[in-house]
């Protein structure tokens, strides 16, 4: 059987052939491409000649061809275009990726030609040479390669296992998450903005229930539904769906499976030498160790829960203005704080959508980045995507040359898993040819004609938006430290600072325009969303750092401790005193990030990154917002580095000092 997952892409860009790729071609390519890395290692592991960095570290930078271009596009489509086809071969290739990889870097002969090039004195190696042997030498000692034969295989064991358990995780809630409907009829919608309407019966009619309004527990579907809906009992019935995804007692349940990888992932870091999981993963993080992260984590708590107890009590004091005398439950939190806004600053976020229109604010993006680093961005309309919803765009620097392909993927849609992210399906290098980048940003926007986004979506677009530029303009030798790949509490530098630009007054008149009338953004409106930048911030403050907090309790487990979910979670948010009208950003049992999405110990980095990009943005707004010399230095210093070098060394580089922890606490108001 062809298989055009085997065979050369003669396509525009080399975009993968998606209209010919079929699921039953994914199995069958993995296969191969795993036995073509194989062999290739074998290949280099036995070779006899003296190791060097050119026949070992470079060699197995180019082992794997094959597996490098069937694998991004198949993890991609998996996120955006799911299918129970999809997901039962995810199950099968997960644990295979697992055991392929433990073989290759736990290979004890390569290893010792690793270490042989790690110990040669006087080599003349480039600094990213010497990044990429390093990163090489310390992926093989933290896959276990440096352990006894038992220690070592229990290791590989762990990890087939891990592969499972984490694939079942993100399954179960995708699953949970699709199926939950709220089924309302017109008369059920009281206090819901037209906006709203609208797109809960386009969910109805996308899921045969013409005449019927959905509301599914998706942020963009949820959100909106807590912050107007006037029924009480729908919003409570609303929040207990979101809060106890994947924590129902049935077969998509994931309280056992977060125990257990939590329990392997202890005792695997115990046979690597570590305390806990914690330790194990921040070794190689720009933190560097749990305390580290807590004392951070610690510093932000006591000011963020002062200013949500103020939020609470006002709230609660509102509700018995208004002639309710119900105690204030987390399922009211957005709604009277959405009355509180509009009250307080006059601000209607349905008032402010109309100036939101998607393809606006989209190309508002993009002619930041035109004005910070000259690029342009220019549709492309005869190519063959994966799906309808997808648009391309060639980028291009001022002078013409072809910089890649940016792909967006906007919109809603069942097959999708939630939230909005990054993929590429093909990474810039230039060693063993030349490769420019194919970068994807997937995010859910409901679906409208046209589609209007509220603030918060319209940073979500940035932030992506920033994670696309981080992979496009990357500029560097080696594949394994393009773009992205880097320390997880590094990555989300390039992406939050992005969101700056997006509420700058200057930026928001260029692509703030009414969608009807095309007047820009008026500059009282612009005003009132500044005033309220830091509204509500105790919330999101402190709903995001209980989760931080969470993840580390689930992660300082010793290899001895056994975790029940349910008290493990109770434990860990009376510990840091959560008020009871909040719940961490992410449960347990949904908290995909750290139980099936490689943030495991490592959700602070958010928190962590802010630090940077609050800092780094100072720079920018002392010199100017697209001051030329310093958008140089950013693209240069950070941008196109990867991972290349140590990022506080990068970090350093742009801004000639250690970050600062101040603009972080001036821009959330807990100065």
């Amino acid at each position: 059987m062809s298989n055009p997952l085997l065979e050369s892409w003669d396509t525009p860009y080399q975009l993968p052939p998606f209209d010919r790729i079929k699921p039953e071609h994914y199995l069958p390519a993995f296969k191969v491409a795993f036995a073509e890395q194989r062999d290739a290692i074998e290949v280099i592991a036995t070779n006899p000649e003296t190791p060097t960095f050119a026949n070992t570290i470079e060699a197995i930078e180019t082992s794997a061809p094959l597996l490098e271009r069937i694998s991004p596009v198949f993890f991609a489509l998996l996120s955006s275009t799911s299918s129970e086809e999809l997901r039962a071969i995810q199950s099968e290739v997960a644990p295979m990726n697992s055991a392929h990889m433990s073989k290759i870097y736990g290979h004890p002969l390569l290893f010792t030609r690793v270490q042989q090039v790690k110990d040669q004195p006087d080599q003349t190696l480039t600094s990213e040479q010497q990044q990429l042997l390093d990163e090489t030498h310390k992926r093989m000692i933290r896959q276990g390669a440096a352990l006894g034969g038992e220690e070592a295989k229990r290791v590989e064991e762990i990890d087939h296992r891990l592969a499972s358990l984490q694939t079942k995780f993100g399954q179960n809630v995708l699953v949970d998450a699709n199926d939950f409907e709220l089924i309302l009829e017109a008369s059920d919608l009281t206090g819901l903005p037209d906006s709203i309407r609208k797109a809960a019966a386009n969910e109805a009619a996308s899921r045969d229930k013409p005449g019927k309004y959905v509301f599914t527990i998706s942020r963009s579907s949820f959100t909106p539904f807590m912050q107007y809906s006037e029924r009480r009992d729908l919003r409570e019935q609303m929040w207990l769906a979101y809060t106890h995804c994947s924590n129902r007692s049935n077969e998509r349940d994931n309280k056992q499976v977060a125990e257990e990888i939590a329990s392997l992932r202890a005792e695997r870091a115990h046979l690597m030498g570590y305390k806990t999981h914690a330790d194990f993963i921040l070794d190689d993080r720009m933190a560097k160790s749990p305390d580290r992260v807590s004392s951070l984590l610690d510093s932000i708590w006591a000011p963020a829960k002062a200013k949500v107890q103020e939020e609470a009590d006002t709230l609660q004091n509102n509700i018995q203005a208004g002639g309710d005398n119900f105690k204030l439950a987390p399922w009211d939190w957005w709604y009277f704080t959405e009355k509180e806004r509009k009250s307080r600053f006059d601000l209607d976020a349905e008032v402010v959508k109309p100036y939101f229109q998607l393809e606006r604010v989209r190309d508002g993006a993009f002619q930041v980045a035109t004005n910070l680093y000259g690029i342009t961005f220019t549709e492309v309309t005869d190519l063959e995507l994966y799906h309808p919803a997808a648009k391309a765009f060639e980028v291009r620097e001022a002078n013409g040359d072809l910089i890649g392909l940016f792909i967006t993927d906007y919109f809603l849609r069942p097959s999708k898993k939630a939230g909005a992210w990054m993929n590429a399906f093909r990474t810039q290098k230039r060693h063993a040819g030349s490769t420019y980048p194919i970068i994807l940003n997937t995010c859910n926007f409901p679906p409208g004609d046209p589609c209007l986004l509220s603030m918060d979506e319209v940073r979500t677009l940035f932030h992506e938006f920033g994670h696309g530029l981080h992979g496009l303009l990357s500029n560097v030798t080696y594949r394994s430290l393009s773009g992205t790949a880097v320390k997880r509490d590094f990555v989300e530098l390039p992406s939050q600072i992005m969101e700056h630009w997006a509420i700058e007054p200057e930026v928001m008149r260029g692509y703030a325009k009414h969608y009807e009338t095309g007047e820009v953004i008026p500059s009282d409106l612009i005003e009132k969303i500044l005033e309220s930048q830091t509204f509500n911030s105790g919330f999101s403050t402190t709903e995001y750092l209980a989760a931080s907090y969470l993840d580390l309790n689930w992660h300082d487990l010793t290899r001895d401790e056994k975790p029940d979910a349910e008290q493990l979670e109770r434990h860990a948010m009376d510990k840091i005193g959560l008020v009871e009208e909040i719940a961490p950003r992410y449960r347990s049992t949904y908290f995909q990030h750290i139980f099936s999405g490689g943030y495991s110990a490592g959700y602070y980095a958010y928190i962590w990154a802010e630090v940077l990009d609050a800092d780094a943005f100072e720079e920018f707004k002392a010199k100017g917002l697209f001051d030329a010399d310093t958008a140089a230095s950013f693209r240069r210093n950070i941008l196109e580095k990867g991972g290349t070098e140590e990022p506080m060394a990068l970090y350093q580089r742009f801004k000639g000092r250690e970050p600062n922890v101040q603009p972080l606490m001036k821009n959330r108001g807990l100065a």
